[in-house]
């Protein structure tokens, strides 16, 4: 169930430590939010002077109250702080809100007090945010300890920006959406952002939650939370950057960023990534309610063909379609419009709405009611004959309240129907427009936006979830190639049979023992190909012996690995890897491998362990998966095969957290079977 945050939400009683009357101070705006909750619960001000703050009387400290209390919010100088969250421990505060900042976030020092008070908060059984939070605020219970006002609504906003808040409260306004919960992260060093998130899975004033994260501490723990939140979960972040991949000493290594770690994790937890607060916005108006899509097609209706085929478009490259309409429903469209209207897909009204703005609606009705139709995008100049500039030379009153009864009757049509309808409009302030949004229908000013809320709704790849970490094994203490193939062997991955030799008499031992052709590689070289030290399609001892001299000569290497060369003929090479990431530890990536696995990119990631099934849709799902079923007259591959290696590989990467890069490639999938060519890891 998560830790017990009841005391944060819905305290018995509230103290503002720190209230003061001097509006350029943090406690002032406190104070007075908090007061706002008009005798909800006791609220008691508290500064080191006494005297009034707004009007009431300030007790000098919380021991002078002679009461418990719940909940105490701290805006103190940071040299008081310590003092300040002990003594509300001693009156029995179960949960405290720390304003103060002066902690992790200035070093080695500070970080040694906030660990400190942390552990004093948890071992009194209480609860802390922050330190260095802008408060928080609950809607649901009267609860504001925040320095602004939040609209009530659905949306619960844990953010580490106080300014985003305030942002996303102007854009949320114009979409009816409002804050059930705000709640500013600080520094977690108690109450964490997967803390908040099981919480508010868990409220029942909550519909949906929104992230804004820039450190997620432990990201695993935020992908499993989310997962099962069984809300949607909507989130911002920052620093997605490759920076991460800069010092990688592997392929698998050089090839992960940031946001593909990010990426990889939401879709396993089944969250909705955006990049932008607009986008963010724009992704929870399409949300908000229950609508979802059954199914990604699309019919677009349009009052002029331009907009029309940029709605096409944009809804096409969302991944969306936009199918023509089957015959019934087309001949059902020309009994309501003219001649010149468009009926396959996108439908065009071709100027009719200017003649009979009811066209608008009836139309809407058809679509929603289309058994071909799974949503319906209303793109174009709907709300401009109501608009105060009204366009078109104002379109008349006529007009303007003809569109408005159209509004009215689109609205109600909505109504009557699951599918969902979003709508694009010149004139999205208009009177018709806000008929349309107050009665649910997402409405916006921008194509892509409106689209891209269709898209939040649409039927996506179903959530796998995390999967468990394996039992830690023992340790790795070596992990020079032989070590590592050996280890991944005992694992259960095929490698072909295999010598180390460290001069000429054990090179020539080696060929009695396995027939050729042979491979010879140089150990201990990070990149043995690029460094020339692997030499393919030796036929037999006289020329392994000739590559070993010359390789011997030019590198020098301690020790090589002599191996039975395998048949590449019908085989596809993969690649397969794992590189532990400092905030979701260890993260798998499959991909088209060999020589050219940098240069063609061709990879899929998702966090480590990945089963078996999972693996496969990895697979299925790269660019060049047709390679897997045969091409150019070369048998299809054993993907079943590959898809139990991976889940082999990524295992074992789960079960040695102190491996920080490991890599099979190539990962040589055969018509039957795989074998492991290649392998690398690198201790962290």
């Amino acid at each position: 169930m998560g830790r017990d945050l009841s005391a944060l939400f819905d305290p018995v009683s509230v103290a503002v430590v720190g209230a003061s009357d001097d509006p350029a101070k943090y406690g002032h705006a406190i104070a007075a939010q908090a007061l706002r909750a008009n005798g909800r619960r006791p609220l008691h001000l508290v500064n080191r002077r006494g005297g009034t703050v707004l009007g009431r009387t300030a007790a000098p400290s919380l021991s002078a109250l002679g009461e418990p209390v719940d909940l105490a919010v701290v805006s103190v100088p940071a040299a008081g702080f310590e003092d300040a969250v002990d003594e509300a421990l001693r009156c029995g505060a179960r949960a405290i809100v720390a304003i103060t900042a002066g902690f992790a976030e200035t070093g080695e020092a500070g970080r040694a007090r906030q660990h400190a008070v942390a552990e004093r908060v948890r071992a009194a059984g209480a609860v802390m945010v922050g330190p260095n939070c802008l408060g928080l605020a609950d809607n649901t219970t009267d609860l504001f300890l925040a320095s602004d006002t939040f609209t009530p609504g659905g949306v619960a906003l844990l953010s580490q920006s106080g300014n985003l808040a305030l942002e996303l409260q102007l854009r949320f306004r114009p979409h009816g959406l409002g804050f059930s919960r705000f709640v500013s992260l600080g520094n977690q060093a108690d109450v964490t952002l997967v803390d908040l998130l099981a919480d508010c899975a868990r409220h029942e004033g909550t519909r949906a939650i929104a992230v804004y994260a820039e450190d997620f501490a432990d990201g695993r723990a935020f992908a499993e939370a989310a997962a099962e939140a069984g809300k949607p979960v909507v989130l911002l972040t920052a620093g997605r950057g490759d920076a991460s991949a800069r010092s990688a000493q592997s392929h698998t290594g050089a090839l992960t960023t940031s946001a593909d770690v990010v990426n990889a994790a939401c879709r396993d937890a089944g969250v909705e990534l955006v990049a932008t607060p607009r986008e963010l916005t724009v992704v929870l108006a399409g949300l908000n309610g229950a609508r979802r899509t059954a199914g990604r097609r699309v019919a677009v209706l349009t009052d002029g063909g331009g907009h029309g085929v940029i709605a096409a478009d944009a809804v096409e490259a969302a991944g969306l379609t936009v199918p023509e309409l089957t015959p019934p429903t087309r001949d059902r469209l020309r009994t309501l419009l003219w001649d010149q209207s468009a009926v396959a897909n996108p439908v065009d009204l071709a100027g009719m709405g200017e003649q009979d703005p009811g066209s608008y609606a009836e139309t809407v009705g058809a679509l929603l009611a289309a058994e071909e139709t799974d949503a319906v995008l209303m793109t174009g100049y709907f709300g401009g004959y109501a608009a105060a500039d009204g366009g078109l030379g104002g379109g008349g009153a006529v007009l303007a309240d003809g569109e408005q009864a159209a509004a009215r009757l689109i609205a109600a049509r909505h109504r009557a129907t699951a599918t969902p309808l979003v709508v694009q409009s010149m004139y999205p302030g208009s009177p018709s427009c806000r008929t349309l949004a107050a009665a649910g229908i997402p409405v916006f000013s921008a194509t892509e936006d409106a689209v891209r809320a269709l898209a939040a709704t649409a039927p996506r790849a179903p959530c796998t979830g995390v999967t468990p970490l394996p039992a830690p094994a023992s340790p790795l203490s070596e992990t020079g190639y032989l070590e590592t193939r050996r280890a991944l062997e005992a694992a259960g991955l095929a490698f072909p049979a295999a010598r180390e030799v460290h001069d000429e008499d054990e090179l020539l031992a080696a060929t009695e023992e396995f027939d050729g052709p042979y491979v010879l590689k140089a150990l201990h070289l990070l990149h043995k190909s690029d460094a020339g030290g692997v030499a393919l399609g030796l036929t037999g001892p006289g020329e392994l012996l000739t590559a070993y001299r010359e390789m011997h000569a030019r590198l020098g290497a301690a020790c090589y690995s002599v191996e039975a060369m395998a048949d590449l003929t019908d085989g596809v090479e993969l690649i397969v890897g794992v590189n532990r990431d400092p905030r979701f530890g260890a993260v798998a990536m499959v991909g088209l491998g060999g020589v050219l696995a940098e240069a063609l990119r061709d990879v899929a990631f998702s966090l480590a362990p990945v089963p078996a099934d999972r693996a496969l849709h990895l697979l299925r799902g790269l660019r060049t998966s047709a390679l897997l079923d045969g091409v150019r007259g070369k048998p299809p591959v054993d993907v079943d095969a590959a898809a139990a290696a991976v889940e082999t590989i990524t295992a074992f990467a789960a079960a040695h957290p102190e491996i920080a890069e490991i890599e099979v490639n190539p990962l040589l999938v055969r018509p039957h079977g795989v074998l492991a060519l290649d392998s690398r890891a690198v201790l962290a």
